[in-house]
C-alpha cells in the first residue's frame, strides 16, 4: 500500500492527476510509516485533507522509490508514481485531520494495518 495526500476537493473518484505530474513528472506518495513527514512539513494545521490508499499492483504507470526533495537525513525513500493514478488503483480514502496541535499522525484506520 502507498498513500497520496491531497485536499478532499481534489479527489473526485475519477482517475487522479496531481499538479506535480506536470511540474516534476510524478505524483508524490508515501507509505504508512512516512506519510506524516510531508504532511507536517507542508500541511500542518490544514483540515481539508484525505489520504488516498493506493494498491501498487493496480497502477498501470511506473512506480519508483526515490529520495525526497530535499533528501531525508535518514535516507528514507518515497514512492513516486510516474503517471495518472487510475481510479481503480485507489482502494480507500481516509480522512486525514490534524491533531489538536495541528500536526498529523497516521489515522487509526491505517495504523491498525501498518506492520511497523
Amino acid at each position: 500500500m502507498i498513500l497520496h495526500l491531497c485536499a478532499a476537493a481534489e479527489w473526485t473518484g475519477a482517475d487522479y492527476r496531481a499538479p506535480s505530474l506536470d511540474t516534476v513528472g510524478f505524483i508524490h506518495c508515501s507509505d504508512p510509516g512516512t506519510v506524516a513527514i510531508p504532511a507536517n512539513a507542508l500541511y500542518a494545521g490544514r483540515t481539508d485533507l484525505v489520504l488516498l490508499e493506493i494498491d501498487p499492483a493496480r497502477l498501470d504507470v511506473p512506480l519508483r522509490w526515490e529520495a525526497g526533495d530535499p533528501p531525508h537525513p535518514d535516507g528514507i525513500l518515497f514512492p513516486h508514481v510516474y503517471g495518472p493514478i487510475r481510479a481503480e488503483a485507489v482502494v480507500a480514502v481516509h480522512p486525514f485531520p490534524p491533531g489538536p496541535d495541528g500536526t498529523f499522525e497516521l489515522p487509526g484506520s491505517l495504523a491498525q494495518r501498518d506492520p511497523r
